[in-house]
């Protein structure tokens, strides 16, 4: 299941090319899709789940060397944030944020296309993690509180670039799935999104609902499908819980797409 996980990450596209978003440079790298070889802990939550991957991707660049990973940056024994990798390519030191992540196109929130785009549980939003990447993850490095910790390895703030490996799968409303995205990369958009009242005109359909760290995979057929009236009982308990859920739904020419279900 890692495996396919992995490679399900590795076909994820980034969300962006270039530095055309808040001027934040994407990594770029080209991996192809080794057998993934390390043990994870179930329990991790996704994003962290998803450093590992990239963790092990990283490892088998000829060209890159991590320093480290994970970097609790503290003063007075408060945590203000953490450096997700700092790595050498061809020797020079890049600082690299990781982040994967889910977002659905709601065209009544905000004005501009990344504002568009929020949570699949509407709690967050693209806007809100680029505002945070820019206002507080990045700087961190520049504070004196990280100075001690690049001074371990003979590291200056100013010699060191900043990337982020900003990953997503994007979800459309079902009824305008022809959606084009000017800044924003359209290879992210992976299926669409429905609410209750859209849900019957799948009747003929079979459903599977994936566990979270399944998320990242590519819909297959050799999974336990459900019908409709089986599908439909189970996600009643989400809508309780104002939870969105993602589902691979199986039409009857055999296409298979990814659909979340949202509350909202």
């Amino acid at each position: 299941m890692i495996q396919k996980r992995y490679e399900g990450f590795l076909n994820t596209p980034c969300l962006w090319k270039s530095n055309v978003i808040f001027n934040l440079p994407q990594f770029k790298i080209t991996s192809k899709s080794n057998t993934i070889e390390i043990v994870l802990d179930e329990k991790l939550r996704l994003g962290k789940y998803v450093e590992r991957l990239v963790s092990f991707e990283l490892q088998q660049q000829k060209d890159i060397s991590i320093l480290s990973e994970n970097i609790q940056i503290q003063n007075d024994k408060i945590t203000l944030g953490e450096l997700d990798c700092l790595l050498l390519r061809n020797n020079k030191p890049i600082h690299l944020e990781v982040i994967y992540k889910f977002y659905l196109y709601d065209a009544s929130v905000g004005k501009t296309e990344i504002d568009h785009f929020i949570g699949p549980n509407r709690k967050d939003s693209l806007k809100e993690k680029l505002t945070k990447l820019t206002e507080k993850q990045l700087p961190l490095l520049y504070t004196d509180a990280c100075k001690s910790y690049l001074n371990e390895f003979h590291l200056n703030s100013e010699d060191i670039s900043q990337h982020v490996y900003f990953k997503a799968q994007l979800f459309v409303p079902y009824h305008h799935r022809d959606i084009q995205l000017k800044t924003l990369n359209t290879d992210c958009i992976v299926g669409f999104y429905i609410n209750l009242n859209e849900l019957d005109q799948f009747k003929d359909c079979k459903f599977y609902i994936p566990n979270k760290k399944d998320w990242l995979i590519l819909p297959h057929t050799n999974v336990s499908w459900l019908n409709f009236k089986a599908f439909k009982v189970l996600t009643e308990n989400y809508f309780e819980q104002q939870f969105s859920a993602l589902c691979w739904i199986k039409f009857n020419n055999g296409e298979l797409k990814k659909m979340f279900l949202v509350w909202w």
